[in-house]
């Protein structure tokens, strides 16, 4: 959150508006003089929350670090594990999770090549082409909003070892080459088991900072 400071007024002379022109005093009404000191409370008390959510954000993070190397550590754990993560404290009352949103981006040229590359192979193989992998195609390429659904697009790949064709090969290689991952975000959950054993989440709506 970038660094803000409203200015509240308290002044028994002149305020001033948002244009910059100063009001009297005594021509205020009750309830500008009310929203304006109950504003001014409510803005304090958000900025501490907001201060205590993001404390409470780079606790979790340094948990995180520290439950995944002492896992590391008990061999509990393959090094090479990335992304999302849970885990449960020792009855399991308890759950921490961490899930891990990454943006997907594809290269505009490239990813229009596989296009073509699959409609092809698609139009050479109408009668052998598994009815699964033809729906998969179309959908992935086209999802309710007219775009790409970028994960169905990335599922494609794993086909690469039971479609050996060479237009399928040729597209799944520009579709490997067209991926970027720009940016990334980690989102955390807390939850706690009711009296009917459910877990219920503890609402920290972390997304924003």
């Amino acid at each position: 959150m970038n660094q803000v400071q409203p200015n509240i007024q308290k002044s028994k002379a002149t305020w001033t508006d948002e244009t910059g022109t100063p009001i009297p005093f005594n021509r205020l009404s009750k309830s500008e003089k009310l929203k304006e000191q109950l504003s001014g409370v409510l803005f304090k008390k958000a900025l501490k929350n907001n201060q205590s959510l993001l404390d409470l954000k780079k606790e979790i993070d340094q948990a995180l670090f520290s439950v995944r190397e002492s896992l590391l550590e008990d061999k509990l754990l393959h090094k090479t594990t990335k992304g999302n993560f849970t885990w449960y404290n020792f009855d399991r009352s308890i759950k921490i999770e961490v899930n891990v949103n990454e943006t997907i981006t594809f290269d505009e040229g490239m990813i229009a090549a596989a296009r073509e590359c699959l409609d092809s192979f698609i139009s050479k193989n109408v009668q052998g082409t598994d009815e699964v992998v033809r729906t998969l195609i179309n959908s992935a390429f086209h999802n309710t909003k007219g775009g790409l659904d970028s994960k169905k697009v990335l599922s494609l790949i794993k086909y690469r070892t039971k479609i050996k064709a060479a237009d399928f090969q040729r597209a799944l290689n520009l579709i490997e080459q067209s991926v970027s991952r720009p940016s990334s975000k980690r989102y955390f959950r807390i939850w706690a088991k009711d009296a009917a054993g459910q877990y219920q989440n503890i609402d920290l709506n972390f997304s924003s900072i």
